[in-house]
């Protein structure tokens, strides 16, 4: 923020927008605000923010984040104590509205709602957890109050990630809630920006063309927003990395669930949507159009904890199948007394050894021992640490526990659900610095979306593979990119080329009964779980996007799929590798 902040004369801003929320410190934060533990916000927030504001006071640079996280008044009051102490003329605002624990616990008593889970397909009333917390997902439009009544820093929590952006916008050009266009396109800007490097560089499978323009600072985007919507995509002078077509079409495939992209304010319809290269750093949006917002928002609710531990070893060489079997028996053995009171018990190789190898690091894999139970008495050392260690003298050859044993304790985790709740059952509130308190009301007009996403399973015409000539064995990723995603345990992934040609090959071969193959053990182990896979294409940016339902296990995508072997057309390979 003081980068951004104190080059203002050089390189100028209006409003300085950070999220610092994710489902994961939703979930931590949610424990700390209900135990009342520890403040419940994101601290990171005032360590940017204190050396920035003597420039954001000097340049009147407006500021919006969502760090309030689940504790927005406390953050508010700091916040509000800092800018005094500096003796800074700056008026702090606050957002409230997404703690919504209440409503939806009354609501479902009532039985107004089976809040279903959005990934799973599962009611609330059948959970096995208990819900302690829950936040709705709210639109910029308190945002956009606050500005428009004088305040210079506006506190949020669970604010959309995009909604900074979009209540940035709707102040600063008066726009009108029926300006779905425009608002569109400023959701789109807030999508592209809100994982902050992730568009200038960040997470992007090219990122070693990067090394040359400089990797270790690779700047920040800055979108420049029209009154029209029209919108640029930039980032700050002096810095490395860079904004290009490939970069924002990474973020872009980002977490998104298909050709819909819901926000509270807007409805974004990507189906044309594409990018241009105006000049070095300078991309276009293009081709995004505005609807109805759903009449629903999203909530993320977070369960009393679960507790768990975790035990690494290392195993070297040949036979390493082998050598994890054994280990794994051998443990299973010794927790047999208490293993019914696990929840979850799981044994993990990962990595593998390197043919032939020319050191000790390049033979060796982490085989790790993870078990989850409700109570943290049933991973006490003597139930889980013991029995992962006891079988030492008796492993495998070259046995090597990890000595690191701070995992090993019980930590506590959290179960996270995902469902909807009418925007109408939301109290969405702006708290001025005058102690006035003003109501935002939820759109006054809205859409009943369908439960799916646009969905094809093939392309529309698709091409044999002789067409496109000669083939060679090679991984997917050396000539197309790819970006994944997660929202709750819904995993999307979406792939692209660089070359106009070789879009048609790209929509002929990710089918989804490819993609099932691509997947290969991933999909076959999915314990369970019934599994659907949703396609679609953006044909403006050569990319064929999935969403796949339930797939996470807690993990992503997109590296592993681009390692597997596809046959690539010789053409293709011949431009370069990426």
């Amino acid at each position: 923020m003081t980068l951004l902040a104190s080059n203002y004369e050089n390189d100028p801003i209006d409003v300085l927008v950070g999220d610092w929320m994710s489902e994961g410190n939703m979930t931590g934060r949610a424990n700390a605000k209900a135990n009342g533990q520890i403040d419940a916000y994101e601290p990171t927030f005032l360590e940017a923010l204190e050396p920035a504001l003597p420039h954001i006071a000097k340049y009147r640079v407006k500021v919006a984040v969502n760090a309030g996280a689940s504790d927005t008044q406390k953050l508010h009051g700091v916040v509000t104590k800092m800018v005094k102490s500096k003796g800074l003329r700056l008026s702090v605002a606050w957002i409230s509205g997404d703690e919504v624990l209440p409503q939806l616990l009354e609501a479902q008593k009532r039985g107004e709602s089976p809040f279903e889970n959005i990934c799973t397909g599962e009611n609330l009333d059948d959970w096995q957890f208990e819900p302690m917390y829950a936040q709705a997902y709210l639109g910029g439009l308190g945002i956009a109050k606050a500005f428009e009544k004088g305040a210079d820093i506006v506190i949020c929590g669970r604010v959309s990630d995009a909604s900074p952006v979009i209540g940035a916008a709707y102040w600063w050009h008066k726009w009108q809630r029926s300006d779905m266009d425009k608002l569109a396109n400023a959701f789109v800007a807030g999508h592209l920006s809100e994982c902050s490097s992730y568009s200038t560089g960040g997470n992007f499978t090219g990122f070693k063309n990067l090394e040359c323009l400089g990797w270790t600072n690779i700047g920040y985007p800055i979108v420049e927003i029209a009154q029209s919507g029209d919108v640029v995509v930039t980032k700050n002078k002096g810095s490395g990395g860079e904004v290009s077509v490939n970069t924002l079409t990474s973020q872009f495939l980002y977490e998104i669930q298909g050709l819909w992209y819901f926000n509270s304010d807007v409805t974004a319809v990507l189906d044309d949507i594409s990018f241009e290269q105006l000049s070095t750093d300078r991309v276009v949006l293009r081709g995004v159009k505005g609807a109805l917002p759903p009449p629903t928002t999203k909530v993320g609710i977070t369960a009393k904890p679960l507790y768990q531990a975790e035990m690494h070893w290392f195993i070297t060489g040949l036979d390493i199948p082998a050598k994890a079997r054994m280990i794994e028996q051998q443990i299973r053995h010794q927790m047999a007394p208490h293993i019914h009171n696990f929840t979850r018990l799981d044994f993990q190789t990962i990595g593998s050894c390197a043919p032939n190898p020319t050191n000790q690091n390049a033979a060796t894999v982490d085989f790790r021992v993870i078990a989850q139970a409700k109570k943290a008495e049933n991973l006490a050392p003597a139930k889980f640490v013991r029995p992962c260690i006891d079988p030492i003298m008796c492993a495998y050859p070259g046995a090597t526990p990890h000595l690191d044993l701070r995992q090993a304790f019980p930590k506590e985790m959290f179960e996270y659900y995902v469902t909807l709740l009418p925007q109408s059952a939301i109290e969405h509130k702006v708290h001025l610095e005058s102690g006035k308190t003003m109501d935002i009301s939820p759109p006054p007009e809205t859409r009943v979306w369908p439960k799916r996403q646009r969905t094809q399973a093939t392309t529309a015409n698709p091409r044999p593979s002789g067409d496109f000539g000669a083939t060679v064995r090679a991984p997917l990723g050396t000539i197309v990119h790819a970006r994944s995603g997660d929202k709750g345990s819904d995993c999307n992934v979406g792939f692209w080329v660089r070359y106009a040609d070789e879009y048609s090959w790209l929509q002929s071969l990710l089918s989804t009964s490819f993609m099932k193959d691509l997947l290969a053990d991933e999909w076959a182990g999915r314990k369970g779980k019934e599994g659907r896979i949703e396609r679609c294409e953006f044909e403006g940016l050569r990319a064929v996007h999935f969403l796949l339902k339930d797939h996470l296990d807690r993990g992503n995508c997109a590296e592993y799929l681009r390692s597997r072997e596809v046959d690539v057309p010789l053409r293709f390979l011949g431009r370069g590798r990426i």
